[in-house]
């Protein structure tokens, strides 16, 4: 029997599976449910991920909805698996930004509270610096060709008004250590400039004379939602995203973002640290400019 359900990372990705193959086969909700004799709340809860399903309305609503078998093999691995806290998606040779785990958690955000300490964050990357990274990390160029649109898609959900409350934390080692060229590197730090302008968005530069600490050794991203929804964060890795929802685990990533705020320059001295990188590398640009004249 189907029973009332709290949501998890794992139940809400499945109903984003659900809701996905409907759109597909362009099917309104109340349809469906005609279709398979069921109520309308029924069909909204099992993609919202507030249900579950027996193994005969699952395969009812597979068939309705004629998913392929590579889909049918997706939900039944989501079905499978067990609420632990922490749930573990694997790139498959990409990045993360094609996850459906990761977008639609982003996109369901309230506040989001991200910290990088090598990179500027995909959210904030302009498109040659995105490329480069790929370039970089040896992915073939049709991985590169495909991913490069799926990052700058994704940083859609820092714009709009359901845009959540953002405050993202930059090492400025992010800004010294450069990826690509002088030009790259400058045309990304004018772009981390000018997004200081935007509504719900906070750029907190941890400058190089913070010093050590543990809290900035790992990146991690931490969401909140609208209750009864928890909180999750995620950590990404060379092969796979780890997202975290059990309670004593977020509670780690809350005190590392009190740990990151008390080290970071405010809003008005990160932005002076953007303007400064990004005149260097004029400079820098310019040099190389010249030099290649004199060439």
């Amino acid at each position: 029997m189907a029973t009332e359900r709290t949501t998890t990372v794992r139940s809400r990705e499945l109903g984003a599976e659900l809701r996905d193959a409907r759109t597909r086969v362009e099917l309104r909700a109340d349809k469906l449910s005609k279709s398979l004799g069921w109520s309308a709340s029924k069909v909204s809860r099992l993609e919202h991920g507030q249900r579950g399903a027996s193994d005969f309305d699952l395969g009812a609503l597979l068939g309705r909805l004629e998913v392929d078998a590579a889909s049918r093999t997706r939900i039944h691995k989501l079905i499978g698996e067990q609420d632990l806290g922490y749930f573990l998606r694997a790139h498959d040779g990409r990045i993360a930004d094609s996850l459906t785990c990761l977008i639609i958690h982003e996109r369901a955000a309230l506040t989001m509270s991200k910290y990088e300490p090598m990179l500027v964050p995909g959210l904030l990357q302009t498109e040659s610096y995105a490329r480069t990274i790929l370039e970089m990390n040896q992915h073939p160029p049709e991985v590169v060709r495909e991913q490069v649109p799926a990052r700058l898609t994704r940083q859609s959900v820092l714009t709009g008004p359901d845009a959540p409350a953002a405050e993202f934390f930059i090492h400025e080692n992010c800004l010294r250590d450069r990826i690509g060229t002088n030009q790259v590197m400058h045309d990304q730090v004018m772009r981390l400039y000018f997004m200081c302008n935007w509504t719900r968005l906070a750029l907190r530069v941890i400058p190089l004379s913070a010093g050590g600490h543990p809290a900035l050794s790992h990146s991690f991203n931490l969401m909140t939602f609208k209750p009864p929804v928890g909180p999750v964060a995620y950590c990404e890795t060379d092969v796979a995203t780890v997202f975290v929802e059990e309670p004593t685990a977020v509670k780690t990533y809350q005190r590392k973002q009190q740990v990151l705020a008390g080290l970071a320059l405010d809003a008005e001295q990160s932005r002076s640290v953007f303007a400064r990188w990004a005149d260097f590398y004029d400079r820098r640009e310019d040099r190389d400019a010249e030099g290649a004249g004199l060439a």
